[in-house]
């Protein structure tokens, strides 16, 4: 008895040892503390896949939405992404009299998503035509609902970055950074799931309680992770001579090589993303995959993600330089689009399967090593700043990407059905072909942008503009 007792405890005490990620735990931010303020990225990729995923379906197929309509929606969001610098700044500035500087910004991002959550449904219930009203009503609503829900992810999601940043010291920061990722593809994961579950028996009912449920999610989760998070200083409430945004984004952009890195990051998202819309078409098309085997794509490629941010955190871990790691994500990335490539010729799902996983470890490689150099660059006062010149490059290149790669597949598969381009480039995979090879050339130009940024080893620089504020030892 005394043995097992004994035994249980040691396993008790191991029990968190053996955690994934336990080691980006800290002194300055324990491990459950860490995990509560990683749920905002949950909530972040729930949003993605209600949108993007799940509604997507939902507005054309059973509400009968017409296609062009669907897109402009969901383009709507993409107009809140070049703010995110913006966003960034203001919370590096924000003066409060409780002294935060970032949880006002996520809890009211947090607010604009529930908002636009909980009047999506019905939005969509009057654009599908379902009323006695006028249509221009629910295209408004429906407009407002997207713009909504976009704010406030772009808001939670940026400022969410930096308190994180805040929090965790410096040698943990990779670490904290592949969690971070992590649990955004693990709610985007389980989300996608649950909402297929939920509406697999569907009716306009249950897409209410699907939508507003997810509503009711994200403000609870958020304001989970918000708790006791961010130390109060009042003295951060004092009058201050402050820079505008314009003064502190010339001197971010004019340190070092900023626009370099910016310029890397657009190329290499661009690149990894033009293929989101197009795997599982061209499986289906032309691999002639079933659909189960195309819905288990998305699987791999989350699986090949994990993958990229686990070895880029234990890399950076071990003192790797966060370009090396996003130029090793390209690289990977040129053999992985090879694959896709070669696979329709060879007629092989096992090339088109590596691939797959090979995106999805380049893309964590990549995504990892630039956000960890953003991370690093920043000065002391200027976190929110420079992760919301991230995310801001990051997320306008991806929607454009994802945008342009849609329209250049229509393009090309049109000019070879025709027989424009020549028999020899007649055949229906010419359209995805031409993107996979745009996105070889977006990766070569990642390379060549990247290049330089290894060489530099200018300083991490000071705080700009503004005095450092000392951060108070006790949370409220």
């Amino acid at each position: 008895m005394k043995l097992g007792l004994r035994l249980i405890r040691h396993v008790a005490a191991l029990g968190p040892s053996i955690l994934p990620f336990a080691d980006a735990a800290t002194k300055e931010l324990p491990l459950g503390r860490l995990m509560r303020l990683s749920l905002f990225q949950v909530t972040v990729g729930m949003a993605a896949v209600l949108l993007i995923g799940t509604l997507n379906r939902v507005m054309i197929v059973e509400l009968e939405v017409p296609a062009w309509v669907v897109a402009l929606m969901l383009s709507l969001p993409l107009i809140f992404a070049p703010l995110r610098a913006l966003i960034g700044f203001r919370s590096d500035t924000h003066r409060s009299v409780l002294g935060w500087r970032r949880v006002p910004y996520i809890w009211f991002g947090t607010l604009l998503q529930f908002g636009g959550l909980a009047i999506m449904p019905f939005a969509l219930l009057l654009l599908s035509g379902d009323t006695t009203g006028p249509m221009w009503a629910g295209q408004v609503a429906a407009a407002l609902a997207f713009v909504l829900v976009g704010a406030g992810l772009h808001t939670t999601q940026t400022v969410g970055l930096a308190l994180a940043t805040d929090l965790a010291p410096a040698h943990a920061r990779p670490k904290v950074v592949a969690l971070l990722c992590v649990m955004l593809l693990v709610g985007m994961m389980v989300s996608a799931v649950a909402f297929g579950l939920l509406l697999a028996d569907f009716s306009k009912v249950r897409l209410i309680q699907v939508i507003q449920g997810t509503a009711l999610v994200t403000i609870v989760l958020n304001g989970l992770a918000l708790w006791k998070q961010e130390a109060r200083d009042p003295d951060r409430a004092r009058d201050a001579a402050q820079p505008s945004f314009s003064e502190s984004w010339a001197a971010y952009a004019g340190q070092g090589l900023a626009r370099r890195r910016l310029v890397a990051t657009g190329l290499g998202t661009a690149a990894f993303t033009m293929q989101d819309i197009l795997l599982e078409p061209y499986g289906g098309q032309i691999l002639h995959l079933s659909v189960g085997a195309t819905t288990a794509l998305t699987a791999m490629l989350a699986a090949g993600g994990g993958l990229g941010l686990l070895a880029a955190a234990r890399w950076l871990n071990r003192g790797g330089d966060p370009f090396r790691v996003a130029a090793a994500g390209a690289v990977i990335g040129i053999l992985a689009f090879s694959c896709v490539v070669f696979a329709a010729p060879l007629g092989s799902t096992q090339v088109f399967a590596a691939g797959v996983s090979l995106i999805g470890c380049g893309g964590g490689l990549f995504a990892h090593g630039t956000l960890t150099a953003s991370m690093a660059k920043a000065g002391p006062e200027d976190t929110g700043l420079a992760l919301g010149a991230w995310g801001a490059v990051q997320a306008s290149a991806a929607g454009l990407a994802i945008a342009g790669s849609g329209i250049v597949r229509d393009v090309g598969s049109a000019l070879a059905v025709s027989g424009a381009l020549g028999e020899g480039m007649s055949d229906p995979s010419i359209g995805y072909l031409v993107v996979y090879h745009i996105e070889i050339a977006l990766l070569f130009a990642t390379l060549v942008a990247i290049g330089p940024l290894v060489r530099d080893r200018s300083p991490q620089p000071a705080a700009r503009g503004r005095p450092r504020v000392a951060l108070s030892t006790s949370s409220t």
